[in-house]
């Protein structure tokens, strides 16, 4: 459902929770596009999934619903995200030192079966996610 509604409005949805939190559950639908999503994206977004939400009805109990960008510096999570993300600027920080490293940056080149490929200047790593403390988006400020 809220990839359709993503789609029409020019953008695509990264991940989809719904927790328990503090006796509310609460859906998160985290979105973004080319260039990133701001608060009018977010918006527009929210006021197009809602009729659909409350036309089917996929949460049986009263919920909240969120809709933000995944953050600049958020980790991937997903394989969805992996696929996503091909080809984009990834930093890395293993848990133990690959080659020597420990923490780098390179290129997201391939995902497959929970283990994503990362090229360096001088290196290619295979990294399987449970072994990485994060692989984010690379963020230059």
């Amino acid at each position: 459902m809220a990839e359709k509604v993503g789609e029409a409005l020019g953008v695509y949805v990264v991940d989809v929770s719904s927790k328990k939190e503090n006796n509310q559950r609460t859906l998160r639908i985290y979105i973004d596009k080319d260039g990133g999503v701001g608060l009018d994206d977010c918006e527009a977004f929210s006021r197009a999934i809602d009729p659909v939400l409350d036309e089917k009805d996929p949460i049986a109990e009263p919920y909240s619903l969120e809709v933000s960008s995944p953050g600049a510096d958020r980790k991937l999570v997903t394989d969805r995200e992996f696929m996503y993300y091909k080809g984009r600027e990834v930093d890395v920080k293993l848990y133990k030192a690959i080659d020597g490293q420990k923490e780098f940056s390179g290129i997201l080149e391939e995902f497959t079966d929970g283990v994503a490929v990362v090229k360096t200047e001088t290196s290619r790593f295979e990294i399987k996610k449970a072994e990485a403390v994060y692989i984010r988006l690379h963020f230059e400020i």
